[in-house]
């Protein structure tokens, strides 16, 4: 395995990494007295968009926020059903209801733990407006069938990628393939801004919506101060406060310098964690196809007996969790639905464990040692 750095905290699941250069950057930003939406941020969406081929990204305070307002853009309304997977964070499920539309769960395949294209094809009606597929774990979709699927049915697609930055599918980064990619900064993803996010664009006219929606409605590029002080414009369609402000961008640009050799030290350990625990009884590994790339935000393994896989790791020091439980249960969404084998298989036996760039060589090996002893 590749050197790492001295182990310089206890062993911990997740961790939030804040670069030299971010230190540096949100120090210039104080002294400058400019904390607001501004230059820093411009240089945070420029960056993104020439270090990882995102294209047209928004930068926003969050990625709920690039979620609901890749929607609004997209029409949604009270009148529509928007299709998701129950294996995500329920932020995903709530912006659809925030837009007062239906959320429809399809089915996922239980060997990644991804939305199932012929499951959503089951669930479209003439109601349906858009798709919303999950990139679990960090894990690309199956997107070209989900694009043609969404072509043939005049939906809009929104992927979900606040696991997923720096993955790739078929050579494309995630950001690049659909009409609208959402992204994650927050504070223990693996580039973060403090909290954050970032909406990516296909069609620059969405952008240029995004752009000023994000802030309201007010097209702050091209709207002037009058003589009395206030920017003129004309709101012709309902806004937010999802901006990002300069210190944010401070520190996701800081943090974007090292990003590359963080995601490969993760992808690094992800191949090391499927090449030693492919033969240990009682755990099964996720599909990993050839033709998309893994960020591994999570690494999840299914396990028998759960609740006794994650004591006996805990007994020695190791975190394992769930991170997310299907969100179709909560009453917000009408309750568990019985008609989603391939959830209900998953979620049965899903577990994740550390994989990030804070982890030495030794810690994994001892996390290895402690798997591979049986539990």
């Amino acid at each position: 395995m590749m050197a790492s750095a001295a182990k310089t905290q206890a062993l911990s699941f997740f961790h939030t990494h804040i670069s030299p250069s971010a230190v540096e950057l949100v120090n210039q930003v104080l002294r400058s007295g400019w904390i607001s939406e501004g230059v820093m941020v411009k240089r945070f969406e420029s960056a993104l968009s020439g270090s990882l081929g995102l294209r047209n990204p928004v930068a926003v305070n969050s990625g709920t926020s690039a979620l609901h307002l890749a929607l609004a853009l997209a029409g949604v309304g009270p009148a529509d059903e928007v299709i998701l997977p129950a294996q995500t964070f329920v932020a995903t499920g709530l912006v659809i209801l925030m837009q007062r539309a239906t959320p429809v769960f399809a089915d996922i395949d239980p060997m990644t733990g991804n939305i199932a294209p012929a499951s959503i094809a089951e669930r479209i009606t003439p109601r349906t407006k858009a798709v919303i597929p999950v990139h679990w774990a960090g894990y690309p979709c199956d997107m070209d069938e989900i694009n043609a699927l969404a072509a043939r049915h005049g939906l809009a697609v929104v992927e979900d990628a606040a696991h997923a930055l720096g993955a790739t599918y078929k050579g494309k980064p995630l950001g690049s393939i659909s009409r609208f990619t959402a992204f994650s900064f927050q504070a223990i993803k693996h580039l973060t801004t403090g909290d954050g996010g970032a909406l990516c664009c296909l069609a620059e006219a969405d952008a240029r919506a995004a752009f000023s929606r994000r802030w309201f409605g007010v097209d702050r590029a091209s709207s002037r101060p009058s003589i009395l002080g206030e920017r003129e414009y004309d709101i012709d369609a309902v806004g937010y406060k999802y901006h990002m402000n300069d210190l944010a961008a401070a520190v996701g640009l800081g943090n974007l310098e090292d990003f590359p050799q963080r995601l490969a030290r993760r992808q690094q350990l992800g191949a090391y964690y499927r090449e030693q625990l492919r033969k240990v009884s009682g755990l099964q590994l996720l599909r990993l196809d050839n033709d998309r790339t893994h960020a591994y935000w999570l690494f999840t393994v299914l396990v028998d007996r759960r609740e006794d896989f994650i004591r006996k790791l805990a007994d020695y020091g190791v975190p394992a969790s769930v991170v997310h439980l299907r969100i179709d249960h909560n009453s917000a969404f009408g309750g568990t639905r019985p008609d989603l084998p391939g959830q209900a298989k998953f979620n049965d036996r899903q577990v994740a464990l550390p994989v990030h760039e804070g982890l030495t060589d030794e810690d994994v090996e001892m996390v290895l040692n402690h798997i591979r002893g049986g539990w």
